[in-house]
């Protein structure tokens, strides 16, 4: 019974049943293939490299929706740098993660000094950088995407494949096993609970809650702009525009994966899990040669599913061991 207790039981359930159901309806059809496999882990390791940080940041009990332009503004940053002003590759990646975090420092400040929410404060600031970013853009190089000059070092680190595998999958499961360790072996960990769960308590009790928020939203904003060099070397191509379907879909997949959205309680391991669910709903659909439109049906069906369960097994999880 401690398992079922859980925040990732329900979304491992949700997982088996899912992957069960389109491996029986495309049957033959390639989707539990080599191939396959590795199509629907590409499309989550993506989002799931920025949906475990947003995770962390929700379980503290904030949003951080501005993570969708963030993408699309590292990726600009390398394409102009490399592409107008003959900047190495690694020169301008370390400044695009650098405007990544500054984007995450900005909303952490804003929110813990004003107490604003932070839904509204990201999603202003998630308009304001797409708006920068397509802006700054035209008027540098007349342009809204620009190619990106890469090197093989780049390539190597960023846009490795192994046939259809991308080494985003690698990348998905570095910052998985490091966010796992911070959330459950470390004091940082047990801080970002206690200021999900109880922020008053967790002030009260010597946690400096303002300083976990800030970094963690420094984290989303870092994840975020390195989705945007990965997909930017990936395509040889950088876009005001990449990312802006995580806006809702990582703390989606985060709520699938057993996170409350009033703050306190999940896990990586189910955040995990949301993600992979995502990557087999939209490839299963792809293989059953279904409308793609029935994605966001059955995202909304889980997402709903996922809010009542989670209620559930908390409640079970509050009872007597």
């Amino acid at each position: 019974m401690s398992f079922v207790r859980r925040p990732e039981f329900g979304a491992l359930i949700a997982f088996l049943a899912t992957y069960v159901f389109f491996a029986i309806v495309t049957s033959g059809a390639g989707f539990i293939s080599i191939n396959g496999t590795a199509g629907w882990l590409n499309l989550a390791a993506e989002l799931g490299i920025v949906a475990i940080p947003v995770g962390l940041l929700m379980i503290a009990g904030e949003f951080d929706l501005s993570i969708g332009s963030t993408v699309g503004a590292a990726s600009m940053v390398v394409a102009i740098g490399t592409s107008f002003y003959d900047m190495s590759v690694w020169t301008m990646i370390p400044l695009a993660l650098v405007l990544g975090i500054a984007v995450g420092l900005v909303n952490g400040l804003v929110v813990v000094k004003t107490n604003l929410p932070s839904f509204i404060v990201t999603l202003a600031t998630n308009f304001i950088v797409i708006g920068g970013t397509m802006g700054l853009s035209r008027l540098i190089a007349n342009v809204t995407s620009s190619s990106i000059v890469t090197s093989e070092s780049a390539r190597a680190v960023f846009a490795s494949r192994w046939g259809q595998a991308n080494i985003s999958i690698l990348w998905w499961i570095v910052m998985a096993l490091i966010c796992a360790w911070i959330l459950s072996r470390s004091t940082f960990g047990n801080w970002i609970y206690a200021t999900g769960g109880n922020l008053q308590a967790a002030r009260g009790a010597g946690v400096p809650v303002e300083r976990v928020k800030i970094l963690l939203f420094m984290l989303t904003g870092f994840a975020a702009a390195f989705v945007g060099v990965l997909q930017g070397v990936q395509w040889n191509s950088g876009n005001s525009t990449y990312g802006m379907g995580y806006v809702f879909q990582a703390p989606i997949v985060a709520v699938i994966g057993g996170v409350l959205l009033g703050g306190g309680y999940g896990s990586v391991t189910g955040i995990f899990l949301g993600t992979a669910i995502f990557g087999v709903i939209s490839t299963g659909i792809f293989y059953t040669g279904w409308s793609t439109d029935w994605i966001q049906l059955l995202l909304g069906v889980l997402l709903g599913a996922a809010v009542l369960a989670n209620n559930y097994v908390r409640r079970l999880a509050m009872t007597s061991k």
